[in-house]
């Protein structure tokens, strides 16, 4: 969209505030020819320069090109839920919403970046804002780059927003319950507007049904989705994961019109090529299933509401917290909070996994450095737990949770859908910031024992997370769901990598051609999947990355 005097905006995502700001902007004398969004964030930009994007509550990614000043500026949204990369060579900036794009451009040479290679298989992501191809950047949330074409000189990033915990707010369970409703509705009800239908994943949890509840209230009758899992093999803690039987005691209780989808052991075969073509970066966990639920659900609608968010605001993982909530002091955290988040393969296994030439290249990176830096922008007191489990929950608002909202933007847009995620909704995450920390985890300061993310028996010892969102929600939803145990939307993959699925990793991973034997040791590969087949240990993040590594590097590196 162009505007006055050679402003020229190119804009991705929703801002829910728009109806506010335009009438701000039309008070101080601006004209409107549109009743979009789009021409919102133009005028603003024209208004108020490269501050505009402090006022927008929403998710976005934008550029504008201002003619006048022979200056290029990007930004992207508070929490990352838009995806914006760039590349530059020292004299051309190229920026795009997809690698994909940034790949057709000529000069752009395709090779894999060894340091994000090793901030992948240590933390089944990437913490800083370099991606898996070398010289490609990611624009990290919150954060803008300025480029002045006329003096060619290097883009500048600037951060303009990030988590922060301020003094906890003075205030009683019930007044912090009840502003909590107040916001969490509006939140929902400011993410309804929409010109096309409108839809919820509903898992059968408290946060996607929260989220549907109020939904429902205002809209009427609104369509759910919710995705299960065959467990005919399955064993131990994944015989919880299919949450169909929730899911639709809660759609019956909300008269929705709802619709499920069962996977089975073959379905990831079929689906990885063309998912990891979308997904472009490699993140987090096992996502087909998500792949999947999002190619349902865009079958009917173009718009859904997503949960996301909601643990990593409230204290969803406390058996995550308590890793580090026993720590003497900062230093201590860091060394405790980095060896749990080693998900994949340790510091001292790497000379075992990766070959001695790609250990080279990456000329002692450290990943323990990578994560103490995303930690350096925390400001908590270290020496008691209040503030440790705030620094543990701000490393995951910064990291795991932009993980996740990259991938369900991704497996979304795949299918031509917008996922909006009304946790993040700038009034509600600030006032989540401000809350005292025991309305969160409720027995925080007794720092009960570290609980490993497979064992059977962490959903039963671990109630203690989200204490005011499950007392807020009370209204809204029955006991049994508020009270359910926390549970991971995961397909039962550790047994399949064993039965049903074991045929089809022996063929991508030990095979002597394998893609990533040219970065990997085969011994080591071989090893860890001896390992898991015989039951001695659960690798199946490791073998999920292991698979997703070998089509990327078959997709982007042919």
């Amino acid at each position: 969209m162009t505007g006055e005097a050679g402003v020229v905006l190119v804009y991705n995502g929703e801002i829910y505030n728009f109806r506010e700001l335009r009438r701000d902007l039309e008070a101080s004398g601006c004209a409107f020819a549109s009743r979009s969004d789009t021409e919102v964030v133009l005028r603003a930009y024209e208004r108020w320069g490269v501050d505009c994007v402090r006022r927008f509550n929403g998710h976005f990614a934008l550029a504008v090109w201002d003619a006048p000043g022979r200056t290029l500026f990007l930004a992207r949204d508070r929490y990352g839920v838009k995806p914006l990369y760039w590349t530059f060579d020292g004299r051309r900036l190229v920026f795009a919403s997809e690698v994909k794009a940034i790949l057709e451009w000529d000069r752009m040479p395709r090779a894999v970046s060894p340091t994000a290679l090793n901030e992948y298989f240590t933390f089944q992501n990437v913490l800083s804002d370099v991606t898996l191809f070398e010289g490609i950047r990611l624009l990290p949330p919150g954060c803008t780059l300025t480029f002045d074409t006329a003096a060619r000189t290097t883009p500048v990033q600037r951060r303009y927003w990030d988590f922060s915990f301020p003094e906890p707010l003075k205030i009683d369970d019930t007044d912090a319950e009840r502003e909590l409703v107040r916001l969490f509705s509006a939140a929902v009800e400011r993410q309804l507007v929409s010109d096309v239908p409108l839809a919820s994943y509903l898992s059968g949890g408290m946060d996607s049904g929260s989220i549907a509840a109020v939904a429902r209230r205002r809209l009427g009758r609104m369509a759910t989705f919710t995705m299960g899992f065959d467990l005919s093999s399955a064993s131990g803690l994944e015989l919880g994961y299919d949450e169909r039987a929730a899911s639709e005691m809660l759609a019956n209780l909300l008269k929705t019109e709802h619709y499920e989808m069962v996977l089975h052991a073959g379905d990831m075969e079929h689906v990885m090529p063309e998912l990891i073509a979308h997904l472009e970066e490699l993140r987090v966990g096992q996502c087909y299933p998500n792949y999947y639920m999002a190619r349902l659900a865009s079958k009917f609608v173009k718009v859904v509401l997503s949960g996301v968010g909601g643990d990593e605001l409230f204290g969803g993982y406390p058996w995550r917290y308590y890793r580090g909530l026993k720590s003497r002091n900062e230093n201590d955290f860091q060394r405790n909070y980095y060896d749990f988040w080693q998900r994949l393969v340790p510091d001292e296994e790497k000379p075992q996994l990766f070959h001695k030439q790609l250990l080279a290249k990456m000329g002692g990176h450290s990943t323990f450095d990578v994560f103490c830096s995303v930690l350096q922008g925390v400001d908590v007191p270290f020496d008691r737990p209040e503030g440790m489990l705030n620094a543990s929950l701000y490393f995951e608002l910064k990291t795991f949770l932009h993980g996740i909202l990259m991938v369900e933007d991704k497996v979304s847009m795949a299918h031509s859908m917008e996922s909006r995620v009304p946790f993040l909704d700038d009034p509600l995450v600030e006032f989540a910031l401000s809350l005292p920390p025991r309305l969160k985890l409720r027995n925080v300061a007794e720092a009960a024992p570290a609980t490993d993310e497979d064992d059977v028996g962490k959903r039963h010892r671990h109630l203690d997370g989200k204490w005011i969102l499950r007392r807020a929600m009370r209204d809204l939803l029955p006991a049994e769901v508020i009270e359910r145990p926390k549970q991971g939307f995961s397909a039962p993959d550790a047994s399949w990598f064993r039965g049903e699925s074991i045929d089809y990793v022996n063929r991508l991973l030990r095979a002597r051609d394998a893609r990533i034997n040219e970065y990997l040791e085969p011994v080591f590969v071989v090893r860890k999947l001896d390992e898991h087949t015989s039951g001695r240990t659960n690798h199946r993040l490791l073998i999920w990355s292991l698979l997703s590594l070998e089509w990327w590097l078959r997709t982007f590196l042919p």
